[in-house]
């Protein structure tokens, strides 16, 4: 449908925790995940990375998010229900602040209750990269942002020095 505007950090509507979907006949889902999926392909060609995008990121406050990473996966309404107690330490960076990148702790393993774009209740299980995607996308459903999971204060860096420290080398995804 649209590219939409990626909201930068700082905006206020970015920390507002997003309403859950109740109506999945109205029209206003669908036009929610192909807005998302468009502006997700647009901000990957422009920018050389990306993975997920998070309703809130273009403006909207519903629970809706949206997955590309082998296959496209919407998700309205997505619930953690299980973490697991072994962590993963990595470098995250986020479509509102592409310029930041973020050292953070995350679950290796989750499950996470969700809706389809037609309703069905569905439950997944991820591990590694896809799990730590989710947990970041989820966050952003609850006004959570990367720079708000950060270790600490000295592991939130500008990306171009990143790059010349040469810890874009080490272990890092993209969302």
């Amino acid at each position: 449908m649209a590219v939409c505007e990626i909201l930068l950090l700082g905006n206020p509507v970015l920390r507002q925790p997003c309403t859950a979907v109740g109506n999945f006949s109205d029209g206003v889902v669908h036009r929610t995940l192909v807005d998302l999926q468009d502006t997700l392909v647009d901000f990957r060609r422009r920018n050389g990375f990306g993975r997920g995008i998070a309703a809130p990121q273009i403006g909207s406050n519903q629970r809706i998010l949206f997955i590309s990473t082998d296959n496209p996966l919407p998700m309205i309404n997505p619930v953690i229900l299980r973490r697991s107690r072994q962590m993963m330490t990595l470098w995250d960076d986020c479509f509102s602040f592409p310029e930041i990148v973020v050292k953070v702790k995350r679950h290796t393993n989750i499950t996470v209750r969700y809706q389809d774009e037609r309703g069905a209740e569905r439950t997944m299980t991820a591990e590694g990269g896809l799990s730590e995607l989710l947990q970041h996308e989820i966050d952003h459903l609850d006004g959570i942002l990367a720079v708000d999971r950060a270790i600490d204060s000295k592991h939130i860096v500008l990306r171009s020095e990143w790059k010349k420290l040469g810890e874009h080398q080490m272990a890092v995804r993209s969302l």
